[in-house]
């Protein structure tokens, strides 16, 4: 999406809702999905959960391709949930300790360098050269300054991610190839997805 288009809040607390659903109804086929109420739009987008007591990372897996969104957030939603290689697949008895996230990435641009991106403004994916393979990792805008890290030590965290496992150094980090980009974010914890099922459940009671 270009830099007009996000310039108004598009994530909104019901594509949570959406998530929630879908991840619900994977686990129980009788759990009715509510239908979208928001834009099909497509965008780059990435769904997180986290444990909402200690804000642990349970999954977060998205695409840099544009996607519309009620596609997108069904599949990545299942994906983050159950195919994360990083974490087991999130269980039934789980659900109910979750936040849910959804990641709308806009704004992308080419940095001049790589430290040419700001803490808690952007997020970062890098590509690189390591032992003959390209390899790519990301960080969302978030996740620099929830872990306290400055600039190094985000690019030194994050070229682990993305499988490198040589020393970092000055001279290898000029070769890296970085683009910075920003997220509209919104986050809704169980507890709330609940309350505003039972809302729901209320209105069309009363139509």
């Amino acid at each position: 999406m270009d830099a007009a288009a996000s310039s108004q809040q598009v994530a909104t607390e019901s594509m949570c809702v959406y998530c929630f659903d879908v991840l619900v109804n994977h686990h129980n086929p009788r759990h009715r999905i509510v239908k979208p109420d928001f834009t099909d739009a497509a965008y780059p987008l990435f769904v997180t959960f986290k444990f909402s007591a200690n804000k642990q990372l349970r999954g977060c897996i998205g695409t840099f391709s544009d996607t519309p969104l009620r596609e997108g957030l069904r599949q990545y939603t299942l994906t983050s949930a159950l195919k994360d290689s990083r974490f087991n697949p999130i269980k039934w008895e789980e659900i109910s300790l979750l936040d849910c996230g959804i990641s709308l990435l806009t704004n992308f641009e080419q940095a001049r360098s790589y430290l040419d991106w700001e803490i808690g403004i952007h997020g970062i994916r890098i590509e690189f050269e390591f032992r003959g393979r390209t390899k790519t990792a990301t960080y969302l805008p978030e996740v620099a300054s929830e872990q306290g890290w400055d600039k190094m030590e985000t690019l030194g965290s994050l070229l682990k991610k993305g499988g490198y496992t040589d020393r970092v150094t000055e001279q290898y980090l000029r070769t890296i190839r970085l683009t910075r980009y920003r997220s509209d974010k919104v986050t809704l914890s169980y507890g709330d997805y609940q309350h505003f099922k039972q809302n729901l459940e209320r209105l069309t009671q009363r139509k």
